[in-house]
């Protein structure tokens, strides 16, 4: 059974049908693509040798599968045996019996894509025989064994206009070294017959069915597979996030990296972004079969996002103060914040408005998560009119620690903030009392609008995985600049 808790890493600890051929292994490969040509990713997903490793294990009982369904043609031709004399013989009903694949490799293809070898291994045939020599008729049936089969075929990635990736099969190449063959009856003619004349014809067939059948299922079934992969994902109401990929997965030594765009955007107002995506170096580490590397752009361009959309934006009114609290929104009850407003303004409401000056920055240092936010809070009196007059504004700065949940398939976040410092900007009605104001706001921020906050950050995004995918054992790590989430992966048949 998959655990399903989360990983939670806070300011400076982690707290605690037949399937398409080789699915899984473009399944993990689709962990681990860089967006839009000729910029940097903003999410990289990188393929261990492990990830490989346990992709070829799964690409070959995907495989054995398929090889179980191929259908073989029937023989048929003349022959002439000294000892029986003219004739004319059918092999028909060939089926694959039994299949057994063993050695498997899964090796990066430097600048292509990938191989994949098999060897060491074995497929069991049965079928029946005829033959005819004037008006005698015989007929029987065959076992065939074929040991020592090796494929090797080359699986060769990209990535189309869209941004979705693309895999064609490649070089496939299919040898047996040996075939033995069971007939039933007395009819050791018929042996020499299969030897001499349709032992390497059927080994032929055979040799080019396998790799017809690979070709096939690439085409027919991981191909579209692979296009599954949505190029967008909605957040909530306001965000998407683009995970096109910005150029065709890179093979290198040891591993294999797909990138992903990675952009957050305004789903009813797209633009372009403004700063270009860093590079990121990533770390030389192999525990496990996936990473992802985030770039804390992408969390930064959704801070831009929200900003630029008044999201970040709130007000405070009578109404939404619970009912049994101690402080009120109005000119007599704020008469201990500042004496004068009560004179000046009797028996009103008040409403608060708050702003965030620019889109708070992450910072994201080893070992640590923080922003700071700084608002602004401007207060109006609501007159008998209706209209709003401004009577004074405070400036708001607090230091908030963040932390970032991940679970089987998507990010999830938390914001801790410490206690905020208000200063007075202006005040039009005399002496305010900043230091009262001050703890009566952090109790309004820390007890509902942050929990308020912290319940949207907790729906997540979604990580860009294909079907029957889900990431295990999961080992978040803070770079600088980055986030670098190591992952096992579980291929979830179906």
């Amino acid at each position: 059974m998959l655990s399903q808790s989360p990983l939670t890493y806070g300011a400076s600890k982690m707290e605690a049908g037949t399937g398409p051929l080789l699915s899984t292994l473009l399944g993990l490969l689709l962990l681990s693509m860089p967006g839009t040509r000729g910029v940097n990713p903003a999410l990289v997903a990188r393929i261990t040798d492990k990830g490989l490793e346990y992709a070829a294990k799964e690409g070959l009982l995907a495989l054995q599968r398929e090889l179980l369904k191929i259908t073989l043609p029937d023989f048929t031709g003349d022959f002439k045996i000294k000892a029986v004399g003219r004739g004319r013989y059918e092999f028909h009903s060939l089926e694959v019996q039994t299949c057994e694949l063993r050695g498997s490799s899964l090796k990066p293809l430097p600048g292509q894509g990938l191989s994949l070898a098999i060897s060491d291994s074995s497929i069991g045939v049965r079928g029946k025989w005829k033959a005819r020599k004037a008006f005698v008729k015989l007929h029987g049936s065959f076992d065939l064994d074929v040991t020592g089969l090796t494929i090797s075929v080359d699986l060769l990635l990209g990535s189309d206009p869209s941004g979705r990736p693309t895999v064609t099969a490649s070089g496939c190449s299919s040898r047996i070294c040996d075939l033995d063959v069971h007939v039933s009856g007395n009819v050791g003619w018929l042996l020499n017959l299969f030897h001499n004349q349709i032992e390497s014809k059927l080994q032929k067939v055979l040799e080019n069915k396998i790799c017809e059948m690979i070709q096939q299922s690439v085409t027919s079934d991981l191909q579209p597979y692979l296009q599954t992969l949505p190029v967008t994902a909605e957040i909530d109401d306001i965000l998407g996030i683009d995970y096109s990929l910005v150029a065709a997965p890179q093979a290198k030594a040891q591993v294999l990296d797909v990138m992903f765009k990675g952009e957050i955007f305004n789903r009813n107002h797209r633009s372009r972004a403004a700063l270009p995506t860093p590079a990121m170096n990533l770390p030389e580490v192999s525990k496990q079969m996936a990473y992802f590397a985030i770039s804390d752009q992408a969390f930064n361009i959704a801070s831009r996002v929200y900003h630029q959309a008044g999201y970040l934006n709130f007000s405070i009114t009578d109404n939404m103060l619970p009912p049994d609290s101690n402080i009120r929104l109005n000119t007599k009850a704020f008469r201990p914040f500042t004496p004068q407003i009560t004179r000046r303004y009797p028996d009103m409401n008040i409403e608060l408005l708050g702003t965030v000056v620019s889109a708070p920055i992450l910072r994201v240092s080893p070992g640590n998560l923080s922003l700071v936010p700084q608002m602004e809070i401007k207060g109006f009196v609501v007159l008998p009119s209706s209209a709003r007059e401004p009577v004074f504004q405070l400036g708001v700065v607090t230091n908030v620690f963040a932390s970032l949940t991940f679970n089987n398939t998507k990010v999830t976040g938390m914001l801790h903030p410490e206690k905020a410092q208000v200063t007075l900007i202006e005040s039009k009605v005399g002496i305010f009392n900043v230091k009262l104001f001050q703890a009566f706001l952090n109790h309004y921020l820390l007890n509902t609008l942050y929990p308020e906050v912290n319940d949207e950050l907790a729906k997540g995004f979604p990580l860009p995985l294909p079907r029957s995918i889900q990431l295990q054992d999961l080992d978040l790590q803070i770079h600088k600049d980055f986030l670098y989430l190591g992952a096992n992966v579980q291929y979830m048949r179906v």
